[in-house]
């Protein structure tokens, strides 16, 4: 990917193409309720859904991204049987979205767990939800590789 393609702009709206307007109403009608599909929404603000589809993963209100609390953290692994779902567990209970997994195939009895959180609504604090993960027999390490806090 060209760098341009992975780079934010921050735009004001009646600078935007018309599509792309409309492609956040589409998405504020599905969010909240107003549409019951992505047909009858972009029906109603007389938008094509390929129009929609194509910016619908590029195009956000400045809300949506100011209020999300995202968090990467790193794990190394026992190969041990439920390890994996006490972490996913503990995360869950603490109030934490697990927004995307990535597990790498265990070799030699070990393995590389990658997360991206949504922390907004964590219930504890996010030093004690890590130090309930460190401290659980099977994960050897716990690092925080980014955080958009």
């Amino acid at each position: 990917m060209k760098r341009e393609d992975k780079t934010f702009y921050l735009v004001r709206g009646d600078f935007l193409p018309e599509a792309m307007r409309k492609t956040l109403d589409v998405k504020e009608q599905l969010e909240r309720g107003k549409a019951n599909s992505v047909y009858e929404a972009v029906k109603n603000v007389n938008l094509s859904r390929s129009a929609f589809y194509k910016y619908r993963d590029a195009i956000f209100p400045l809300q949506s991204i100011q209020h999300t609390q995202i968090i990467t953290l790193f794990f190394h692994l026992e190969d041990q049987s439920g390890t994996l779902s006490y972490l996913l567990n503990t995360v869950a209970k603490a109030g934490g979205n697990i927004l995307t997994i990535h597990q790498t195939i265990p070799i030699h009895g070990k393995a590389n767990v990658t997360l991206s959180l949504d922390v907004e609504h964590l219930k504890i604090d996010l030093d004690e939800l890590i130090m309930q993960l460190k401290n659980q027999k099977h994960i050897e390490r716990v690092d925080i590789l980014s955080s958009g806090m």
